[in-house]
């Protein structure tokens, strides 16, 4: 079940956009994310450690990341509670390893394409986390108050997402235009 964001649990919020030089029609984000090879995933940040794809016990589209956020390793088990070829709605109870331990984080990940004009779309890479009940757990055993590790994973998050979206920009858009990965940023 999904932990709404408010002021009491959020961690981050970024939103970073980039231009895609392919016309709406011709771009299909979901078809691009489920079934985004690995080695692409890595290429689109520094920061991306593997991807792969898989399905709930109900048959829905997973995404599995694994990457580093900060000093946290993050393993996330993104769901595609909405997916469509202009917008993926990606929900995941994530694992966040540190030095200090594990814990859990919701990460929603949301991905939209919007029609500038007949050959150009905008691609909006949004992303919130929140804290989760084990997360709190966590930040009282440490000693560490939301407000201080919101303002580091909001650091953290946003550096990342300003690093991948241009990426995975370029990367929906070779595919919109040659059908492939893999092909030049």
């Amino acid at each position: 079940m999904e932990i709404i964001q408010t002021p009491e649990n959020a961690l981050s919020h970024s939103t970073v956009t980039a231009i895609i030089n392919a016309p709406i029609e011709k771009v299909n984000i979901a078809d691009w994310l489920l079934n985004l090879p690995d080695a692409e995933y890595q290429r689109c940040s520094t920061q991306h450690i593997g991807a792969a794809i898989s399905t709930t016990y109900d048959g829905e589209p997973v995404s599995l990341n694994v990457e580093t956020i900060g000093d946290a390793l993050m393993v996330q088990h993104y769901v595609a509670v909405e997916h469509r070829p202009d917008y993926c709605r990606m929900l995941s109870i994530s694992d966040s390893i540190t030095k200090g331990g594990h814990t859990k984080v919701q990460v929603l990940w949301e991905l939209k394409a919007t029609k500038i004009d007949d050959n150009t779309t905008l691609y909006t890479n949004e992303i919130h986390a929140t804290a989760t009940p084990q997360m709190f757990e966590y930040l009282k055993e440490h000693n560490v108050n939301l407000a201080d590790a919101a303002a580091s994973r909001q650091a953290a998050s946003d550096a990342h997402n300003h690093e991948e979206t241009p990426n995975f920009a370029k990367s929906i858009e070779n595919k919109a235009l040659t059908g492939k990965y893999n092909q030049p940023f």
